[in-house]
Order: C-alpha cells, then structure tokens, then sequence
C-alpha cells in the first residue's frame, strides 16, 4: 500500500521561508514524477511544481523564482523549499505522485499541510 505524508508546515511572517517534505512508503520516489499542487480556503487546487524523475522542475509562475523541488532518494522523500513567502501562499500543499509517462495522471496523494503566511 502506498502512502505519500507531507510535513513541515506552519505559520510563518512575510518574507519567511519553509521546507515542506513529502516522504512515501510503498513507492520509490526517485522513480516517478513528482508534483506539488496547493489549495487555499474557498479556491480550487491549484499546481505548484513537478519534479520529472530526470530532475528537471517547473513552476507555476506565481511561486516561480521563489520555490524550488530537491529530492533525497537516500531518504526516499522530495522537498519543497519556499522563499519569500506571501500571503497569498497561505494554503494546504500537497505532494502527488505519477508515473514518469506523458498522458499520466497524478496517482498517488498525501494528505496535506498547512502553510499560513501572516502579513
């Protein structure tokens, strides 16, 4: 059975930085894509960021230059680490998980953690 479990978050100020980590049993991480989605209180999930299984990252352009995607195949876990944090990046995040193929879908899904930026 697969598990995919997010921590790291909290309340932090303006300008504050966190490092959110998705750590998974049941899978191997460093063989799949890894995305980032978040969702904030009356919105819809919105993406973040993938991590291909090659390494390479893309952002979506409101945390572009600010959020950057490490993995850790030793520990079987891929981070999100957040600069400049806003306001408007107050949300639950989330980690997901897909196969490394062009037309796959996000299987696998944590749980969620909560990221609150006061101003």
């Amino acid at each position: 059975q697969v598990h995919l479990v997010e921590s790291g978050g909290g309340l932090v100020q303006a300008g504050d930085s966190l490092r959110l980590s998705c750590g998974a049993s049941g899978l191997t991480l460093s063989l799949m894509t890894m995305g980032w989605f978040r969702q904030a209180p009356g919105k819809e999930r919105e993406f973040v960021g993938v991590s291909a299984w090659s390494g390479g990252t893309y952002f979506a352009d409101s945390v572009k230059g600010r959020f950057t995607i490490s993995r850790d195949n030793a520990k079987n876990t891929v981070y999100l680490q957040m600069n400049g944090l806003k306001p408007e990046d107050t949300a639950i995040y989330y980690c997901a998980a897909k196969a490394p193929t062009s037309n796959a879908e996000y299987r696998y899904w944590g749980q969620g953690t909560q990221v609150t930026v006061s101003s």
